[in-house]
């Protein structure tokens, strides 16, 4: 039978995470799995996931592949997973996310539903109880949650819980931008340029998944510069976009800058008064500083390290 579905999971160094994300891929249930397989896209200098996807693999219901990209970098481990994957339909599930059993056939239902090129759908954050003043926060900050019932959306999302049409990404084996390899964002690039060439997006509410961020990420050192990260992501698209887009520059620029100046000072009073809900000013101030300040020295980098 010709392989329909390929699930797809990215990975670097995270071989607890990665065992959870395979063990619920392999698990899924309303979807003939002879249409299936599954793609392990390992973005480490050395194949350090191979001996687990391997041992996985043995007794799996559908095929598992396991594909090595040393070459560091977001958008090289997904060019290297699509690739690799043989199937019209790609679902991206992080190696840090657990899925429940109907997660894909949820995705499928809503993509021929509604005709969609790419569907979305939401992430629920789990973050430990040790987190006790600023879990709600962490929480709230990991996850994708949006009202919206099952259809059509004017709007994206992150790859990490989506369904993705082969036939409407653009770019050939490449569609995910390199230069976004260590700043991320890549995603964002795809699906602005796909929106732009008129994809139709969808949102599943029923395809939601779980999300255990890696303790390291659990500090607000990383989420602040994350939002910084994400407050830049507007108004670089702008200027990436062809042909340049100089007034949605300066018009994010200029929401940034209102953003700081609003939230800024809350911000700031609410630390100096130890208030528990001080993370989520910083947060908004932090993305409006990203709006404004967003070119070269500003840019952070995420990814592409390997050791």
């Amino acid at each position: 039978m010709t392989i329909a579905v390929s699930i797809v999971i990215p990975t670097q160094r995270r071989p607890a995470g990665l065992a959870t994300a395979l063990m619920s891929a392999l698990a899924q249930t309303g979807v003939d799995p002879a249409s299936l397989e599954l793609v392990v896209a390992d973005n480490d200098q050395v194949p350090s996931a191979r001996r687990a996807v391997e041992a996985v693999a043995a007794n799996a219901p559908f095929p598992v592949v396991y594909a090595h990209e040393p070459a560091a970098g977001v958008a090289n481990v997904r060019n290297t997973a699509l690739r690799t994957a043989r199937g019209g339909l790609i679902a991206f599930l992080d190696d840090d996310q657990e899925a429940p059993a109907g997660w894909l056939a949820a995705l499928l239902t809503t993509r021929a539903r509604h005709d969609a090129d790419v569907v979305f759908a939401p992430v629920h954050a789990r973050a430990p109880q040790s987190e006790a003043i600023y879990r709600p926060y962490f929480e709230r900050f990991f996850s994708r949650l949006d009202d919206a019932e099952e259809g059509p959306i004017d709007h994206f999302y992150g790859c990490g819980n989506s369904l993705l049409r082969r036939a409407s990404l653009p770019g050939g084996d490449t569609p995910f931008a390199v230069e976004r390899n260590q700043i991320g964002g890549e995603d964002d690039l795809l699906f602005g340029n796909m929106q732009a060439a008129g994809a139709r997006f969808a949102w599943a509410p029923d395809a939601w998944v779980w999300e255990d961020p890696i303790p390291s990420r659990l500090t607000l050192r990383y989420t602040l510069a994350r939002a910084f990260g994400y407050g830049q992501g507007p108004t670089e698209h702008c200027w990436s976009s062809t042909p340049r887009d100089l007034v949605g520059v300066a018009k994010w620029m200029l929401i940034g800058l209102g953003q700081t100046a609003l939230y800024g000072p809350i911000a700031l009073a609410k630390w100096a008064l130890r208030r528990p809900d001080r993370a989520q000013a910083l947060d908004r101030a932090a993305r409006g500083l990203g709006k404004t300040f967003w070119w070269g020295p500003f840019r952070l980098i995420f990814y592409g390290r390997t050791a």
